[in-house]
């Protein structure tokens, strides 16, 4: 843990925050504030999304493909969980409330990098069984022509999402389970995993349709019941906002020189949250049937605003509206005391319940991203199975033990993989950016965008799924 600590440490204060935020602020002046002006659009695509559309491509419009809104609620699926209501509450434990300041920034700004990383993803998807594949891996052999980089990425992506944030997931619904109902965490950890191998036995097709129908709704209630506490806290509102803003800049926050730990906590725990530019999202943003890259862009973009902006925030307000932020307690047990305190014993049981569906959605969208990036590195049955399997026994583990370790591996493996992501970026971005003025000039004209191999011709030979 020592040294796992001691890595994290460097990796997190001195590289990873300033490449997040450097990254963020130049994809948001070279797409020109793509993830503000293109606002209206993201939510008329969202609203248009639910069929799939005929792009000319294999899978396009057979039963066995997923449409673009499926795609959008399994990659939130993955992002709502842990991160927004347990991370949140440790962001703001640790890092004072101005770590909800720094949580928005990375939002709002990385929205953009969410944006570049998902339509490249498009962009380099290729034909699987039951539906098309994609993610960074596949971008990097193809965009870059680096196999052993790809590999690596995908590695450090099974390891962090299939396994190590899946224990993560687990862990707290456990210690929720254990607060609001008593339950032991062995009996919880057998439910979650029965539950698990049979979601994450039926493929991508099968989590899609869970993750479209469970995900909103519980989204739209926790919202709704933030929205009431904020009602009834209406008085306090304006001082918990001033609060967030000064204390991402003065007083107890700032540390060491202007690197404070709220602004270490927001980035750290706001990337846990909403992935932004990690690399995970684009994996099950690839799936998606659509006729031009830049509107599953788009829709990604969004979803980082709909994990940070509305998920996040809900948490942040309901902890900082209890005044119980600064009581030692964190992680979701000080969501858990927060809530309790607002509506009562109620309150508690139902982030009990919250969590339980955020966070298990959550593992089966995670290991959809560990799926996609083993058949990346070999297509074989057997592996599949073993994985799956693994997956199962880490769901158990994680219910029954202390994650110190796991969270030390889970920083590690997800500030490596987001290095990872981050270059490939920095070499291929310029295509998005390319393919979103071809959709502005398309819909500009009145047109429904389509993609062409010709409007790229100098890659069209290394992007398989798209009409000439």
């Amino acid at each position: 843990m020592a040294f796992l600590n001691t890595i994290n440490d460097i990796l997190w204060t001195y590289i990873l925050v300033a490449i997040l935020l450097f990254a963020a602020i130049w994809f948001t002046i070279r797409t020109r504030g793509v993830q503000f002006r293109m606002f209206g659009e993201m939510i008329r695509l969202l609203c248009s999304s639910g069929k799939r559309e005929n792009t000319g491509a294999v899978h396009s419009d057979s039963r066995h493909s997923v449409s673009s809104f499926q795609a959008f609620a399994v990659s939130i699926a993955s992002r709502v969980g842990t991160g927004n209501l347990a991370g949140v509450a440790t962001a703001i434990a640790l890092g004072g409330p101005g770590a909800v300041f720094w949580m928005w920034i990375i939002a709002l700004l990385g929205a953009s990098t969410a944006f570049i990383e998902s339509t490249l993803a498009q962009l380099y998807k290729v034909k699987g069984t039951d539906s098309f594949r994609g993610g960074p891996a596949y971008y990097i052999q193809k965009g870059l022509g680096k196999r052993w980089f790809a590999v690596l990425f995908a590695i450090l992506i099974t390891l962090t999402f299939g396994l190590a944030f899946n224990s993560v997931q687990s862990n707290t619904i456990a210690a929720a389970a254990q607060m609001s109902f008593g339950l032991s965490p062995i009996w919880v950890g057998v439910v979650l995993t029965i539950l698990t191998i049979v979601i994450i036995w039926g493929g991508i097709r099968r989590i899609s349709r869970f993750s479209e129908v469970v995900v909103p709704a519980m989204a739209m209630l926790y919202i709704l019941l933030a929205i009431f506490v904020i009602i009834i806290s209406y008085d306090r509102i304006p001082s918990i906002l001033s609060m967030i803003v000064h204390d991402a800049f003065h007083g107890s926050a700032v540390l060491g020189g202007g690197i404070g730990m709220a602004l270490i906590m927001g980035i750290k725990r706001g990337l846990f949250s909403n992935e932004a530019g990690e690399g995970s999202a684009p994996n099950v943003a690839a799936t998606a049937s659509v006729s031009h890259p830049v509107k599953q862009g788009l829709i990604q973009a969004f979803a980082v605003f709909t994990d940070t902006i509305l998920i996040c925030s809900c948490t942040a307000f309901i902890i900082l509206c209890s005044g119980l932020f600064d009581t030692g307690v964190s992680g979701i047990q000080l969501t858990q005391i927060a809530l309790e305190g607002e509506v009562g014993k109620i309150g508690s049981t139902f982030v009990a319940i919250a969590v339980f569906f955020f966070a298990f959605t959550s593992i089966v969208s995670n290991y959809y991203y560990g799926e996609t990036n083993l058949q990346f590195i070999r297509d074989s049955r057997p592996l599949i199975v073993a994985y799956r399997l693994t997956v199962g026994a880490m769901v158990m583990i994680g219910a029954v033990m202390s994650l110190d370790f796991v969270w030390g591996l889970a920083d590690l493996f997800m500030g490596l993989m987001t290095l990872c992501n981050l270059t490939a970026l920095a070499f291929l971005g310029r295509y998005s950016i390319i393919l979103l003025r071809d959709y502005t000039s398309q819909r500009t004209r009145g047109y429904n965008p389509q993609y062409h191999l010709s409007t790229i011709p100098q890659i069209a030979d290394k992007t398989e799924c798209w009409p000439d």
